[in-house]
Formats: structure tokens, sequence, C-alpha cells
């Protein structure tokens, strides 16, 4: 049994942030599934958001372009706060010693997708790579954070684990979780005052996605099992450009390089945007991963493609050195080869649903980052406003933490972990066989587009799924793999299920069976 003041679910750029801010108060314990640095964060290219040009920029303009994109959804009050706070927050990061580029003196500011300005600050295209490199080091230096790498956070600790029940929802605690030590295979018995969900999203859920292996929805689907609020699970977020090179696991080629100039084709060479939106290739990602989804559903084609021939090689090789490098890997020089690009699955703009202090349904439950609904987002997140989110919310939420923390008592008369009754099973086939069944069902008919009947099919299977993994899930000993599938279920449930409530066609959701909402959503 261990016990802090805080105890930080993820390792991403929301969670890092939050447990440096909370160590200045009381002890804090990170818990990553894989090493610290394999987060969602470490594979952001894009950069953060800020208006950080006031000759040609405003708050004004910023805010727009993500109510814009987040199609009526979004939480208007919580947006302007973000927004005019991203500023300090980037010169913060900064002072901790990230290294954005700079040209002439001056921060570069890119422009992308769905926004009007160039107001992207980042480092060259391996911005989250730089930023979680920085966080990270400051987290392992400091005395009053603890790191547990290759720890498995199963199950969050609330009043069920002491035999009682509550009357309402909101009389729920948090008192910590179980979570499993891959190396031992013991469960330990973490307890905090304050817990924070910052897991990161669930691309694993779909069979293409740009996220890495640990993407699996954990702390949406603890925090549900908790009974936990959840929110907008139906807009998920497929990032328009994927390579699509079956050796590149999905390798995202940033939006950074459309913001660029970059031009998408299909197979005849023809530039198709302008026939879906007159922003063409700066349209919001949901209307352009609509247009690719329709031009190779319309063809037959397995990829559309992206041009930077036209653009000076020289250029391309030092703004994007990283997708450079990585498609000349896999055989494509794009300097002079076109780069062959399909969607796949990126962002999660629902999650566990908070205020604007991160506090969640659940009292001592905190959620931020990616795994959270914080009704910035809406409906379509606007390019390179997660890494902004993730930083605003992870200081509001370590605010309220540190206010309150000194009042809330450790609750230790939680029981040990209990798998009496269970067995070793090595039956490996069966996790990956409903894995990749899933997944497939995600793709085929919870994807870009969808339909009733679709929704219909998936929600079939996926209850077929469920079925059989909690059956297994209870006569089992418990492995991170088979965790990560039951979660992996559950948020599928929750997509699923949020898509057949939402009787109207909004944002990332598109059912052909309705039209597409144009009001306030």
């Amino acid at each position: 049994m261990y016990t802090f003041d805080f105890l930080v679910i993820g390792s991403g750029l929301a969670g890092l942030s939050f447990a440096l801010k909370a160590a200045e108060f009381g002890t804090v314990a990170v818990v990553t599934k894989r090493e610290i640095m394999e987060a969602n964060t470490r594979y952001a290219q894009g950069g953060i958001s800020g208006v950080m040009d006031f000759d040609s920029d405003s708050f004004e303009k910023h805010i727009n372009d993500t109510l814009v994109a987040g199609a009526g959804l979004c939480d208007k009050e919580t947006v302007e706060r973000m927004v005019k706070e991203a500023p300090r927050l980037i010169r913060e990061l900064m002072d901790h010693g990230v290294n954005f580029t700079r040209k002439n003196g001056k921060l570069h500011l890119g422009r992308e997708g769905g926004h009007s300005e160039h107001r992207v600050v980042h480092a060259e295209d391996a911005t989250g790579q730089e930023i979680e490199s920085i966080m990270v080091s400051k987290v392992r230096n400091h005395p009053n954070i603890e790191v547990f790498e290759h720890h498995f956070a199963m199950e969050l600790l609330t009043e069920h684990h002491l035999g009682k029940k509550v009357k309402y929802l909101k009389q729920i605690n948090c008192f910590g979780a179980y979570v499993l030590e891959k190396s031992s295979g013991k469960v330990h018995t973490m307890l905090s005052r304050v817990t924070v969900i910052a897991a990161g999203g669930a691309g694993q859920v779909y069979q293409y996605t740009t996220n890495p292996e640990i993407a699996t929805g954990d702390g949406i689907a603890m925090a549900y099992r908790a009974k936990a609020k959840i929110r907008n699970m139906e807009f998920v977020q497929f990032h328009p450009t994927s390579l699509n090179i079956p050796e590149s696991d999905s390798f995202l080629i940033s939006e950074a390089l459309r913001g660029h100039g970059a031009i998408l084709r299909n197979s005849d060479g023809v530039a198709f945007m302008e026939q879906y939106d007159e922003r063409k290739e700066l349209a919001p990602r949901d209307i352009v991963a609509r247009a690719i989804d329709d031009q190779l559903k319309k063809r037959g084609d397995k990829s559309v493609y992206l041009d930077v021939t036209f653009m000076d090689a020289e250029e391309i090789k030092t703004s994007f050195p990283s997708i450079y490098k990585t498609c000349l890997k896999y055989g494509i020089d794009i300097t002079s080869q076109y780069i062959p690009v399909v969607p796949a699955a990126h962002y999660f703009c629902g999650g566990i649903e908070t205020d604007i202090d991160g506090q969640t349904s659940i009292n001592r439950l905190l959620a931020c980052g990616e795994t959270a609904c914080t009704g910035v987002h809406g409906a379509n997140r606007l390019a390179s406003n997660s890494l902004l989110e993730a930083l605003f919310f992870a200081e509001q939420a370590a605010n309220k933490a540190c206010a309150v923390f000194k009042e809330i008592e450790i609750q230790k008369d939680i029981p040990d972990w209990d798998e009496s009754g269970t067995f070793n099973n090595n039956e490996w086939v069966l996790i990956s066989h409903n894995r990749e069944e899933l997944q497939q069902v995600m793709w085929d008919y919870v994807g870009i587009v969808r339909s009733d009947l679709r929704l219909q099919r998936a929600i079939r299977r996926q209850t077929l799924l469920y079925e059989e993994v909690e059956d297994f899930y209870n006569r089992t000993r418990i492995t991170i793999p088979l965790c990560e599938l039951r979660n992996m279920i559950s948020v599928a449930y929750l997509i699923i299920k949020a898509a057949m409530k939402r009787k109207k066609s909004c944002g990332l959701h598109y059912n052909i069976d309705y039209e597409m909402n144009t009001e306030k959503a």
C-alpha cells in the first residue's frame, strides 16, 4: 500500500504539468504503463496554438476559429479563458527550456487547418517530442515526485470497495487506484487525497490510428466503471493525412505541411479540395477527412496524395525534418514524389466530463488532457489546441487540488486486491483476436461516415465481445493486455451509444441518415 497527496495517472503533458505544480505543495505519484516518455504528447508534431503576434492576430480571432471548428458545441466562456492564457503558458514552457523554432530571432508561427492566422508555435515538426523530454527531465529531478513506470492503473477506488452504497452519484468519492506492476504481476493499492486522470486518448479502438499502442482509453473506461459522467464520445477526430504504407504504422503527416501550402491530389493528380470547401486544404479536419473518404470511395483508390514537390526542396527538409526522414526511410522523397495518405483515428474530443477546474462528477477525482471533456473542443478540435488545453487544464486542476488537499483525509481501510478463484491462462490468441475484431468493427461501422444500420450492427458485435471478455476477465489472472482490451470494449460502447443517441450530423459525427446540422448544435 502506498500513500501520496496526489496520484497522477498518465505521463503526457497534462499529467506531468499537474505533477510539477502539485509537487510544490505535497507528495506526488506519477503512474505510467510504459516508460514515462511514451505518451500521446510525444507524437504531437504540429505545435501549440496561441496568439503571439498581436499585430496580425488577436484573441478574438483565435476564439472564433475554435468555436467555428467546434460546430456550436464549445463552451464559449471556457474557450475564452484558455485562449487568453495561451501566450503566458507558452512562455512558461520556454522558461522550462523548451526550444521552439525561431526565424530572424522571433518565434516562427505556423498555420494549420481552421486557423485564420499564423499562430502555431512549434519545434520544427517534432513539438511533442521536445516538450515531453523537457517535462520528463524536470519531473524525474523533483524530490517530491515518485514515478512508477510499467505500472498499469486498473481500477479507481470508491465507496464500492468499502462495501458501501451511495444514494446519489454526486456522493461518490475517489480514494486512489489499484495499480498492476508489470514485472511482478502484483496489484498495489495506491491511496491519495486527490487523484488525477491524465491517461490520454483511445485511438487503438480503431483499426487505423496515428496513436501509439498505449492509447487504449484506460482513463475513460476506469472513470466510466466508477460511474463518472462521460460526455461527447461520438466526436472522434480522424486526422486526414497519415502515411499509407503498411510498415509505417499510420505515421502522422502533420497538418502543418498543408498549412505550409501542400496540396491534396487524387490518383489522377487532380487537386480536389476546392470541390468540398472554399478553404481547400486549410478547412477543419472533419471536412478534409470526409473529402478524402469520399474520394477514396468514389474512385476505389487506396490513397490520396499530398504534394509538396513544387516547393523549395531545402526549405521542406529544414522545416519538416522528421517527416522528410521518415518518408525517405519508406522509399519516398517528398521533395520529388507525392506522399500517399489516408485518414486515421487521431483524437477524442469527448471523455470524462469536467468543469473549468478539471473537477469530474466524482469527488476527489480530477481529469485533464485528452482523457477529459472540458467543453473546449465541442464537436471538433481546432488543430494544435490539444497541447494548449492540456497545459491550461493541468494548471486549473492543480490550483484547485492544491487549495483543498490538506483538508482531505486519506482513506486507509481499502482492502487489498482479491484474485482468489482465478487461474493463469496463456490463451493470448483469444485476446489478440478479440482486439482485432473490435478494431475492425469500429473502423467499418463507427468511423468517418456512419449510418443507423452500421451503428446497430456495431452495438450487436460489441455486446458479444463484451460478454466474452468479461467472462474471461472474471476467471483469469489479470494481465495488462487483458485490461487494455476490456477498456477498449468499454470505450467502444460509449462511442457507439453516443453516436446512436445523436440524431443529427454535427462536426466529427457524420451520419448519412441525417443532414449536417448547420445551426448551433
